[in-house]
């Protein structure tokens, strides 16, 4: 057993992590580790951070070990967001604690798994920080690819490259690590082209496949303009409808604790200095749920891509294999009804919604716009 078991498909990646872990006299304090969406970056970072506080370098069964890669190690701080962006004044918190030595483990490790989701001036808080890190204190920051990083932070980070790992490495870890069975496994990985995290939901949600063979059919429903707004719509709504169960109840109980914390749970009118703590709730909610509705209006764009690049891989005869094999017919009709240059044509239009989305465009309308670049042309 070893932390590094659950990275899947990183060879290269796991060697240097290992190497840094074992040599802890050379160590770098401020680390980029980079990859598309589900390459593990995640796993990667908090199996490292394990590594450096444990004994024997990454056992996988120690305390250290078990508590670091659980996220409860006192010395391990791992940073998430469900927001747009991760907020200035949470970066100065990260910088006050990056200045305590490590209460009982070998470093104190700041991990910060959505480094791409801090604006320039926030990342400019941060880079002093970086640039002249105590002595015990480590810095793993993850993003999509190091361009997602301003120039100033990561100029002075040891970068780590990861890569899309092999499908048949995917499915082997839902086989051995959640019990799926092997031709479920398979489909999973294939359909959430090895991203790891939504291969596991896929092959474990029944729920979550309706979902995606619901988003890939809207692309053979679509005749016509009328037909385009109406299958937008319903993207949207679904993406509505699975944000808000996602994070409804979890809203719920942040607003009841802090109201009880206030010793306001009793109702009755709250003075402005109480209504303001609720007001930033409510907004930091209002953002966690916008972030959630792009998460999956993002993950439904990409399954339309791999369906065209189906589309475009039947077109032009290539021999690989199809990611949406399930879908193999609506596949070839889409292949017989249109040409090479139409599905490029659409696959650049689903891209710029996805660009749109990350520029605050309306859902709705950017939903749109690509719906109507996807009907069949004359």
């Amino acid at each position: 057993m070893s932390v590094w078991d659950d990275v899947v498909g990183q060879p290269a990646a796991v060697e240097v992590l290992r190497a840094a872990a074992a040599d802890q006299t050379a160590m770098t304090h401020a680390w980029l580790l980079t990859g598309p969406p589900g390459s593990g970056r995640s796993n990667a970072a908090r199996a490292f951070a394990a590594a450096l506080q444990c004994p024997q370098g990454g056992c996988g069964h120690c305390q250290a070990c078990a508590t670091a890669l659980a996220g409860t190690h006192a010395d391990v701080t791992v940073v998430r967001t469900e927001k747009v962006t991760i907020s200035i004044d949470e970066v100065r918190d990260l910088i006050g604690l990056a200045q305590r030595s490590p209460s009982q483990g070998r470093w104190r490790v700041i991990l910060v798994e959505d480094a791409d989701r801090m604006v320039e001036r926030t990342s400019n808080v941060l880079l002093k920080a970086i640039e002249e890190p105590p002595p015990r204190t480590v810095w793993l920051l993850c993003a999509p690819s190091p361009q997602d990083v301003v120039v100033t932070i990561r100029s002075r980070c040891r970068g780590v490259a990861l890569r899309v790992p092999p499908v048949e490495d995917v499915a082997r870890l839902l086989v051995q690590r959640d019990g799926v069975a092997p031709e479920v496994a398979e489909v999973a990985a294939r359909a959430a082209q090895s991203h790891i995290g939504l291969a596991r939901r896929l092959a474990r949600d029944p729920d979550a496949r309706e979902r995606r063979d619901r988003t890939l059919r809207l692309a053979s429903s679509i005749r016509g303009v009328g037909d385009a707004v109406l299958a937008a719509a319903d993207l949207v709504e679904v993406a509505q409808a699975e944000a808000k169960a996602a994070t409804a109840d979890r809203d719920a109980a942040e607003k009841s604790a802090l109201l009880h914390t206030l010793g306001a749970d009793g109702g009755g009118t709250l003075p402005p200095s109480l209504r303001a703590q609720v007001r930033q709730l409510e907004d930091d909610q209002k953002r966690r749920a916008t972030r959630a509705q792009r998460d999956v209006l993002d993950r439904a764009l990409l399954d339309l891509l791999s369906l065209f690049r189906d589309v475009l891989v039947v077109q032009l005869g290539a021999d690989v294999a199809l990611v949406n094999a399930s879908h193999e017919e609506a596949v070839r009709t889409l292949a017989e009804s249109s040409t090479p240059e139409q599905s490029v044509h659409r696959m650049d239009a689903i891209a710029e919604a996805r660009t749109r989305l990350e520029g605050n465009v309306a859902p709705l309308l950017a939903m749109e716009a690509m719906a109507v670049a996807l009907r069949p042309q004359a």
